[in-house]
């Protein structure tokens, strides 16, 4: 790795630290270990590249000769050090996962909200749709209302019309009748005369039954009289109304 000055006056750092903190014993803190690893943060390093420096380092403060136990001692303790130093790098890259599930988790809502406003959308178009539909329906129902009331009308106007025929037919036809009966009545009339001037004649004669027909015959043409009178009064009444 190519250090720039900065990352070589942390690694520089970071020996001393370890130095003094091996030097300090099992009951040594790891402050400055928490320390050095935030710095290592903020200057971009990652956990291999202090893991490198670490190596490098460690090359100097273990004596290769020394007892094991000594060494081994020395190894786990820089070993918690070192683990001490990336712990502000893990947690920057956890904060950075967190940030990338956080972007994904917006993106996905983003996503969900994306297809619910196409669903909302094609609800609104189905209801403009189906509104214009209904507009269209309701159009076409006052058109055929109106063609209905139209026939409706002419239909009314046809049967006033045939109601008046109708009625003519029947008035003229009970003239007809009326002038038919009168005619018949006249000529009924005419013959009853015509026999009361022969009976008239034979009455000269004296004979008793001839006396009561010509009787019977006036009874006759009074009653014929009286209808005659009769119906004149109801045609009369009917035509009126």
């Amino acid at each position: 790795m190519k250090e720039n000055p900065e990352i070589a006056r942390w690694a520089q750092r970071y020996q001393t630290a370890l130095r003094n903190h091996l030097g300090q014993g099992p009951r040594a803190g790891l402050g400055p270990a928490f320390e050095l690893g935030r710095q290592a943060a903020a200057f971009g390093l990652e956990t291999l590249d202090v893991a490198r420096i670490h190596e490098r380092i460690l090359k100097t403060v273990v004596v290769p000769h020394g007892a094991a136990r000594s060494r081994q001692q020395i190894l786990s303790r820089s070993r918690n050090f070192f683990e001490e130093t990336i712990v502000p790098i893990e947690q920057t890259h956890a904060a950075a996962k967190e940030d990338v599930r956080h972007v994904a988790e917006l993106g996905e809502e983003l996503r969900r909200r994306t297809a619910e406003s196409s669903a909302s959308a094609r609800s609104l178009k189905r209801g403009v749709a189906q509104r214009q539909a209904a507009e269209t329906e309701l159009r076409k129902s006052g058109e055929s209302h109106a063609r209905l009331v139209k026939k409706s009308q002419g239909l009314e106007d046809r049967l006033q019309d045939q109601m008046r025929q109708i009625l003519t037919a029947q008035e003229n036809e009970r003239r007809t009748s009326s002038r038919k009966l009168q005619n018949e009545i006249a000529q009924i009339l005419v013959a009853i005369h015509v026999r009361l001037l022969t009976l008239k004649e034979a009455a000269k004669t004296n004979t008793e039954n001839l006396k009561k027909e010509i009787a019977e015959t006036q009874a006759l043409v009074k009653q014929s009289v009286q209808t005659i009178q009769r119906l004149a009064y109801e045609s009369g009444v009917h035509h009126e109304a």
